[in-house]
């Protein structure tokens, strides 16, 4: 009781030093803030959610070896990040370190521009699961009645259930949710022991590939250049193995922030790759070799599963895919929600006065939490004008969140600073870690903003540049506007906490 009585003091102080009072009950412990990076990460469903990305851009090889290498430089960013966190956990995060290590010139206008595109990333990242918990709920109907085909109509009340549901789920007492976690971690790990081990078990002779098929065939459909095609197929685990900055938005909520958190992005993102590899590994082996029929099917990851487990085992197996989905969407959903808080908090958000607010019955941000659902289930309505805009939310978390994270690992290194390591440090190999980060998330952004097929009109267009570069410049016209502008106001991170404060909480 003293030692943890104790940790949290230094929580406190720590986060009196960066300058905000503790306002939440910090109810996570290490393995709970592992568990919500973990879980965001869902490794089944999501790959059950993308890997229509993968199987026409490359194919077994690019679930393979895309895979392999998206995932290590994946762990890069996530390395890059944790040592970010180490050094000052709050739930203000990327948009905190980006001020605090920018030039002075520019921090104001470069937290601006981190704060809107982590925001959107986060608001695209729940849209995005949840629109994929929609497919998967609508895939589990007609798994058990195959004439049934959901419409777009169908999948996005589906959807506009599911993301309401998360908004009354985060606006529980944070201690529920806390607990959750270990659940939610035993759950994942269990269905990927499933995939691996059970699939090739119970598939039948004629759909088991050879060994030169599953990590060397390359079928590229769309009729993109080979190698731009498997760039193409890195969406994959990019999407999957991302959203690790959840845990730093829970920061101010979790014991032994300073080590928990750098910890749980790099084990999350670690384990999440290894893991991810042997799932794909088994699908190129498990699914079969007719991939058209695959690709053109309702759900990809479905049909393999009905190949090899039947019509009842495969229901049985989805109905937990689609839990392990539905508890991805909670997570980020709440994430999102103390994103949009701290934002909040510092005034930069439309309507901050209202959203930062903490909910005096539950201890937990409310207003935020609809915030982040409200403007999720609308993002969703670009889902009705056709498949490739939901091609395009899956596309705008990855590059939004791209450039929220490749921002404050930069400036690090640019410009002069004071930056002082946390526990959790790379030493030498920060520097080249983070320009191995910084390139790599440059490079798939440009990437991502490109169609799926040369041949491109109006209907199949990416709108992700549209989304992410509107964003962008809507908030830089708000922060240039004459008069009432950000550039007029907005000063960064704002202390809530005064500095007598913080000498008297070291004092005790």
């Amino acid at each position: 009781m003293a030692n943890k009585e104790a940790i949290e003091r230094a929580d406190q102080q720590l986060l009196a030093e960066l300058g905000y009072k503790q306002e939440f009950k910090r109810a996570f412990s290490p393995l709970q803030v592992f568990g919500i990076t973990f879980s965001v990460m869902g490794l089944v469903p999501s790959i059950t959610s993308v890997l229509i990305y993968s199987l026409p851009n490359g194919g077994p090889s690019a679930m393979v070896w895309g895979w392999a290498v998206a995932s290590f430089l994946i762990l890069c960013i996530g390395m890059s990040m944790a040592e970010l966190a180490s050094a000052a956990p709050t739930s203000s995060g990327l948009y905190f370190w980006t001020h605090s290590l920018s030039s002075p010139r520019c921090r104001n206008l470069l937290s601006w521009i981190v704060g809107y595109a982590n925001t959107i990333g986060s608001i695209a990242s729940v849209a995005s699961v949840d629109w994929g918990c929609a497919v998967q709920i609508a895939a589990g109907v007609n798994i058990g009645n195959q004439n049934f085909v959901a419409t777009q109509a169908q999948t996005f009340g589906i959807y506009v259930a599911i993301v309401f549901s998360h908004g009354v789920i985060c606006s529980l007492g944070t201690d529920i949710f806390a607990r959750l976690q270990n659940l939610y971690i035993f759950i994942n790990l269990c269905l990927c022991f499933v995939i691996i081990v059970g699939l090739p078990a119970a598939t039948p002779k004629e759909y088991i590939n050879s060994a030169s098929y599953a990590i060397g065939n390359f079928t590229n459909v769309y009729g993109w250049p080979n190698g731009y095609a498997f760039f193409l197929s890195f969406l994959a685990p990019l999407w999957t193995i991302g959203s690790f900055d959840c845990s730093v938005h829970i920061s101010e909520e979790a014991a032994n922030a300073a080590i928990a958190v750098p910890w749980s992005i790099v084990g999350a993102v670690g384990i999440s790759g290894l893991l991810g590899w042997a799932i794909n590994v088994s699908l190129a082996f498990c699914m079969g070799s007719d991939l058209e029929r695959l690709i053109n099917s309702p759900q990809p990851m479905a049909r393999i599963f009905l190949n090899s487990f039947g019509q009842t085992g495969t229901l049985v197996i989805w109905s937990f895919v689609i839990l392990c989905q539905y508890m991805m969407g909670s997570s980020m959903v709440l994430a999102g929600s103390r994103q949009c808080f701290a934002f909040a908090r510092d005034g930069a958000l439309p309507l901050s006065n209202i959203l930062y607010r903490v909910n005096r019955s539950t201890g937990t941000p409310v207003n935020t939490v609809w915030f982040v659902a409200v403007t999720s289930a609308l993002l969703g309505l670009l889902a009705l004008t056709g498949a490739e805009t939901v091609n395009a939310v899956f596309a705008i978390s990855v590059a939004g969140l791209n450039v929220a994270y490749a921002i404050p690992i930069a400036v690090r290194f640019i410009f002069k600073n004071d930056f002082k390591s946390g526990p959790f440090n790379l030493g030498i190999f920060s520097l080249p870690v983070a320009i191995i980060a910084v390139v790599f998330m440059a490079f798939v952004d440009v990437v991502f903003f490109f169609p799926t097929t040369p041949q491109t009109s109006t209907q199949n267009m990416n709108y992700t540049v549209v989304v992410v570069v509107g964003t962008l410049v809507l908030s830089l016209v708000w922060y240039y506007f004459p008069v009432y502008g950000g550039v007029h106001w907005f000063t960064g991170p704002v202390p809530n906490v005064s500095k007598d404060h913080t000498a008297n909480q070291a004092s005790t």
